[in-house]
């Protein structure tokens, strides 16, 4: 059968759809690009704010649009939070609860999963059937925190971790398929083992991968900032490990982390990234803020947008606050404007925009290793060649050939507003 798959939303929903993809694969059925072209499509929806579950109802409309005749089924966190609603959907005809995601292509299938075979993947890797360099692998799901904006502890459920063993092993075949890049990912990525009574569980299993595969690169995405101790940066040493680290603020005000149960301070996250800076040197630090929180003064934005300032981030995704039910924050009182929102997006999104181009022009004249991840098109003089250097910098170079899958040294020379200009250095 034709299967299209399509994710809204976070690493962890990219990670889960594509080890479904896999899966399908292993039982012998096409991934296909088009819902056209689709016996079976799979939508992994998103429900962090209002407009994500707007956009996760507008995709399965779409889908069903492309194909009446497909059968669709609906996973996710707006699938899980709205059940009924997504099931009322045109075309859909099952959803699938994110605590049996896992078995998700089973139920679609009818099949059972098979002990996993990677003969067939790597055939069908050979014959141009992959094509991504970054593999996102899931290592734990759900969250036990209770911060009071949050919807996902809702839809994910209470922490739980993959065994190491396991994970070492996908991250074994992933590089095998080809993959230059695995970025580990989770709702609670810090938490990682603390279910299984490791407190220090994401240090040890990064040691672990460290030591028992060989993929170039190795990134770990969001971490709460109360999750890690100084120590943890020693990791850093190192060079397989990406220097980038996204670490989720939210506000940069005391008062309103207090009021949206964060477990940091000012104080207590600027110490922690200072000492990132001073064990990773040339680190990018990114970080996730929300504007308009319950009861946000403009003296409260103010401060947040301070800090967020004496932070010098090298990017920042800016939320505006969404009223999402059955959180906490959704009864608070005081509750800010629409405009007000909007206000101080702005003036976070710029401040966001001009620490990503400074982060960048700083490497200008230097040499970085660049994994090329795609081709954009094509000039006169060759391929438009688009890839990251391990601090995330987004960097562009035009070449006689196409470098997709290969990790070379690169000179960078200029920021054009999204990229870095580069010269890769080959031999």
């Amino acid at each position: 059968m034709k299967v299209h798959l399509r994710t809204l939303g976070c690493r962890l929903n990219q990670s889960e759809i594509d080890t479904m993809a896999r899966h399908f694969r292993q039982q012998g059925h096409e991934i296909v690009e088009s819902p056209a072209e689709a016996d079976w499509m799979v939508v992994n929806t998103c429900a962090v704010t209002h407009d994500a579950s707007r956009s996760s109802r507008r995709l399965v409309r779409d889908m069903h649009r492309a194909n009446g005749a497909a059968d669709i089924h609906v996973t996710g966190c707006y699938a899980q939070i709205s059940a009924a609603e997504a099931a009322a959907l045109p075309g859909v005809v099952s959803v699938v609860d994110n605590l049996d995601k896992d078995r998700l292509v089973e139920r679609v299938t009818g099949q059972p999963l098979e002990p996993y075979d990677l003969e067939p993947l790597v055939r069908a890797n050979k014959l141009g059937a992959y094509g991504r360099t970054r593999a996102f692998v899931k290592v734990q799901d759900g969250c036990d925190n209770a911060c009071t904006f949050c919807v996902t502890t809702i839809a994910r459920g209470a922490g739980r971790s993959r065994a190491a063993h396991e994970i070492v092993h996908e991250v074994n075949a992933l590089h095998l398929l080809g993959y230059q890049e695995v970025v580990l990912t989770g709702v609670h990525l810090g938490s990682y083992g603390h279910d299984l009574g490791d407190h220090d569980g994401l240090y040890h299993l990064i040691e672990m991968l460290l030591a028992e595969t060989d993929v170039p690169r190795l990134r770990v995405s969001s971490l709460e900032p109360w999750d890690l101790s100084p120590d943890f940066f020693a990791l850093w040493q190192n060079p397989r490990l990406c220097r980038h680290l996204h670490l989720p603020l939210q506000s940069g005000c005391d008062a309103t982390l207090k009021r949206m149960l964060r477990r940091t301070t000012q104080a207590q996250f600027g110490a922690l990234v200072a000492a990132a800076r001073a064990a990773i040197p040339g680190v990018s630090i990114t970080s996730d803020m929300i504007v308009g929180f319950p009861g946000e003064t403009d003296a409260e934005f103010a401060i947040s947008e301070s800090f967020a300032r004496e932070m010098d981030f090298s990017g920042m995704h800016v939320f505006r606050y969404s009223r999402r039910p059955g959180t906490a924050a959704a009864r608070m009182r005081a509750q800010v404007s629409e405009d007000d929102k909007k206000l101080r997006s702005a003036r976070l999104i710029a401040l966001a925009e001009q620490g990503e181009r400074a982060f960048a022009e700083s490497f200008i004249g230097q040499t970085c290793d660049v994994l090329w991840e795609q081709v954009a098109g094509a000039t006169g003089d060759g391929f438009i060649n688009v890839g990251y250097t391990d601090h995330y910098i987004r960097v562009r170079c035009v070449h006689p050939r196409a470098l997709t899958d290969l990790i070379t040294p690169a000179r960078l020379e200029g920021f054009d507003g999204q990229h870095l200009r580069a010269t890769p250095v080959i031999p």
